[in-house]
């Protein structure tokens, strides 16, 4: 099969395309054909060795995983003998996790992995995108215990976290004010967002206005404008784990507010959440780029620029 190799820690241009054994599925594993995948804010951290802390968990000189790719949209083309949840011929997307492997044409997974029923709704492409962004949101918003009539202030809103958040903070009855560049304005709006700041041309501190909760999705939003527009019961949500959040997080507390930061836990129970919004027109994906496995490159050098809006998928298949 195909498949892309981190084949060292650094640029785009340590992504290779190689080919590889097709793995075969365990007695409780499922292999599945890879249509679509993605490519994350996660995936270039390790690409890139950002921070340098990633060594220490992934390998030293290079990924001990050598295939990334945390998130997919495939179908079901074989099962081990002891599989019952599904069956060959499903369309399921979901999060390899740590496993990674999604880079690739084909992938095992443990029949309780973190994949469920794909929406009929939704393209592979389209499905493959939302995991990541998604769940990472649905975490922080779910222990932040939003709730309806709260104001919520989403910095970094036109990301794969950010844009999630908005559709789900709204989801929850929240009034959402979103913080973005002056182009992704529309799109804020078209997804939900109550207000929309263009940070290009206001600036935050200008506005008096105070948060029951503040989502910080992309590091960039300074601790003491943090501070200064959150309620003082309020809860702010450092949305990008690393030194620099867990830094941050220590003087908010500090201040007496509640902060929530650090790694997420992914479920069935949050993919299944997500899917039936999904099928209630309650989320929708937002795809900025596509491109295809053998553009793996490119990708990564899109996304490195910083300026995405929402998601940047990867096709394996032509199809998806």
């Amino acid at each position: 099969m195909k498949a892309v190799y981190c084949t060292a820690y650094g640029s785009p241009e340590v992504l290779k395309m190689v080919d590889v054994p097709k793995p075969l599925p365990q007695a409780d594993e499922l292999l599945i054909r890879i249509h679509a995948s993605a490519v994350n804010s996660g995936d270039v951290r390790i690409r890139k060795a950002d921070p340098w802390a990633v060594r220490l968990f992934f390998g030293f000189s290079k990924p001990r995983k050598s295939i990334l790719g945390g998130v997919f949209s495939g179908e079901v083309v074989e099962i081990g003998q002891a599989v019952t949840q599904f069956k060959v011929g499903d369309s399921v997307f979901g999060s390899t996790g740590m496993e990674f492997g999604a880079y690739a044409e084909f992938k095992t997974l443990k029949e309780r992995a973190v994949l469920v029923p794909k929406p009929e709704s939704l393209s592979h492409t389209e499905a493959a995108i939302i995991p990541f962004g998604a769940m990472t949101a649905l975490h922080f918003i779910q222990k932040a215990k939003i709730k309806a009539g709260q104001k919520v202030l989403i910095y970094g809103a036109s990301g794969a976290v950010g844009s999630s958040a908005v559709q789900l903070a709204k989801t929850f009855g929240a009034e959402v004010t979103a913080v973005c560049s002056g182009a992704n304005m529309e799109l804020m709006k078209e997804i939900g967002a109550d207000k929309v700041i263009n940070y290009q041309q206001e600036d935050l501190s200008v506005h008096n206005e105070k948060y029951d909760v503040i989502y910080e999705a992309v590091n960039k939003l300074s601790f003491a404008q943090s501070i200064r527009h959150l309620k003082k019961d309020g809860v702010l949500i450092l949305g990008a784990a690393g030194f620099p959040q867990l830094l941050r997080s220590g003087f908010a507390r500090m201040s007496g507010r509640k902060v929530l930061t650090g790694l997420i836990k992914e479920s069935v129970e949050s993919m299944t959440f997500i899917k039936g919004l999904i099928e209630q027109e309650k989320f929708q994906p937002v795809l900025d780029r596509t491109f295809s496995l053998n553009q793996i490159a490119e990708a990564h050098e899109y996304v490195d620029l910083g300026h995405k809006k929402g998601n940047v998928a990867l096709k394996v298949t032509p199809d998806a």
